[in-house]
């Protein structure tokens, strides 16, 4: 009789086969277990993952979800091609979260209208960006893992922030100009940013 397998090695099964990440409530649910289980045994994959030698692979825990993705040390080696493609209808919340980080979503959903939220919730979902509450809306960062996809040299959200300022003063694009452009095809109309100064709180009372 074929022994059933351990709980972190169906874990990885599942979280290899989804492509995204997933949070402990629904892994618990998928695999009818309690979510202290599925924690204790997230923790003890991650560090099987870790010990083995020159995995490709890494688990990684973003804002509460858990993803199985490319271990970051092997990127740079990897064919452009391989990279997976970000639907382009995410792209322009993408860049406004980037510019704009700490960004609240309230803010997100006044430049894009109530689209957002869905937009926010994959991205989310990617891996990409962090959405952590923050009274009666949520703050909105980039991940490494955004980082990475997008090519910039630094990984800290102010740092991201900075450079994708930069990239879009190169351009001469205010983060309207700059988002509607990554989605063309979309045809969006997008309001420009008007809280600058409601941001720059948000991140001075995270630093406190």
């Amino acid at each position: 009789m074929t022994e059933a397998p351990s709980l972190s090695s169906m874990l990885e099964a599942i979280l290899f086969g989804a492509g995204r990440s997933m949070s402990v409530d629904e892994l618990a649910k998928l695999l009818s277990k309690r979510n202290f289980q599925i924690s204790e045994s997230l923790d003890e994959l991650r560090k099987e993952m870790e010990s083995r030698q020159k995995t490709a692979l890494q688990l990684s825990e973003v804002s509460g979800r858990w993803i199985i993705e490319v271990n970051p040390s092997l990127s740079p080696f990897l064919p452009d091609s391989f990279k997976p493609e970000i639907p382009q209808r995410l792209l322009p919340a993408a860049a406004l979260i980037a510019y704009h980080q700490p960004m609240p979503q309230a803010q997100l959903v006044d430049m894009l209208g109530q689209k957002a939220y869905d937009h926010v919730r994959d991205l989310a979902n990617l891996g990409l960006i962090d959405k952590r509450r923050e009274g009666l809306t949520r703050r909105l960062t980039t991940t490494r893992r955004f980082a990475e996809y997008f090519g910039c040299p630094e990984v800290e959200y102010r740092k991201v922030r900075s450079w994708f300022r930069g990239e879009a003063a190169k351009l001469g694009l205010t983060s309207a100009q700059l988002a509607a452009s990554l989605a063309p095809d979309e045809q969006m109309t997008i309001a420009e940013f008007s809280g600058e100064s409601e941001t720059d709180e948000i991140e001075a009372q995270a630093e406190e």
